[in-house]
C-alpha cells in the first residue's frame, strides 16, 4: 500500500489543522474548567511527519514519556493518543492535586487517566460536533515508558496507512501559577475513516 498522505494536499492539511485549532481550544476550556484556574494555549502546531521523526520532535526515543491511548469507533475507525514528557506530565498533576513527591503512583497515575479523556474527549466531542460524525472513544490506557517503546502503539497503527504521521501539538499555559504543559496529540483514523472525515467535510482527494 503506498503512502496515504502522499495525496493530501495544503487544502486538506488546512483543514485538519482548522479540527486541531477548535478541538484544543476546547480542550484548554475543558482542563480550565477542571484545575478552576485560568488557561490559555498557544496557537496548535499541526505537523505531517515522517513517523521516523516523531521520538525525536519530543525530545527522543529515550525520553520518558506518558502516553494516553484510546480506540476510535462509531462513524469513524482508529485511536487518538495524548503524548506528553514526564515534566508536563507532573506539571498537569500538581494543576489538579498539588504534591511535594514527584512521581507517578497509582493515584497520579489514575488522574492523568482522567485528564488525557477529559482532554481527548472534548477534543473528539468537537470533533464530532464540525463533523456530525458519530465518534466514541474508549476508557484510556496509559503507558509510562521511553518515547520510542510508547509511540510503538499508534507506529503499528500507521504502519497500516504509511510512513507518515498527523500531529496536533499544543502547550497550556495556566497563568497565575506560570506553568506550561506541552503535549501532543495523535489523530489516527483508519483509511476508510480518513476518507470519511474528509468528505463530512467536504473535502475530497
Amino acid at each position: 500500500m503506498g503512502d496515504y498522505f502522499d495525496d493530501i494536499n495544503s487544502m486538506v492539511i488546512d483543514v485538519l489543522k482548522e479540527i486541531g485549532n477548535i478541538g484544543a481550544g476546547n480542550a484548554a476550556t475543558a482542563l480550565a474548567k477542571m484545575v478552576n484556574t485560568k488557561v490559555d494555549m498557544t496557537v496548535p502546531k499541526v505537523k505531517i511527519l515522517e513517523f521516523s521523526e516523531v521520538p525525536e520532535m519530543i525530545g527522543g526515543e529515550e525520553m520518558q514519556v506518558a502516553g494516553i491511548f484510546f480506540k476510535l469507533s462509531g462513524d469513524l475507525n482508529g485511536s487518538i493518543m495524548f503524548v506528553l514528557d514526564l515534566d508536563s506530565a507532573y506539571s498537569i498533576i500538581d494543576l489538579l492535586m498539588p504534591r511535594e513527591v514527584k512521581e507517578l503512583d497509582e493515584f497520579t497515575m489514575s488522574a492523568l487517566k482522567e485528564i488525557g479523556n477529559i482532554l481527548s474527549g472534548s477534543y473528539v466531542s468537537s470533533l464530532a460536533s464540525l463533523t456530525n460524525l458519530k465518534i466514541n472513544i474508549s476508557v484510556p490506557s496509559l503507558a509510562v515508558d521511553m518515547a520510542g517503546a510508547v509511540l510503538s502503539v499508534p507506529a503499528i497503527q500507521f504502519g497500516l496507512m504509511g510512513d507518515k504521521v498527523l500531529i496536533i501539538e499544543n502547550e497550556f499555559l495556566e497563568i497565575e501559577a506560570s506553568k506550561s504543559t506541552k503535549g501532543y496529540f495523535f489523530l489516527i483514523p483508519d483509511e476508510d475513516s480518513y476518507d470519511i472525515l474528509l468528505s463530512s467535510l467536504g473535502v475530497s482527494l
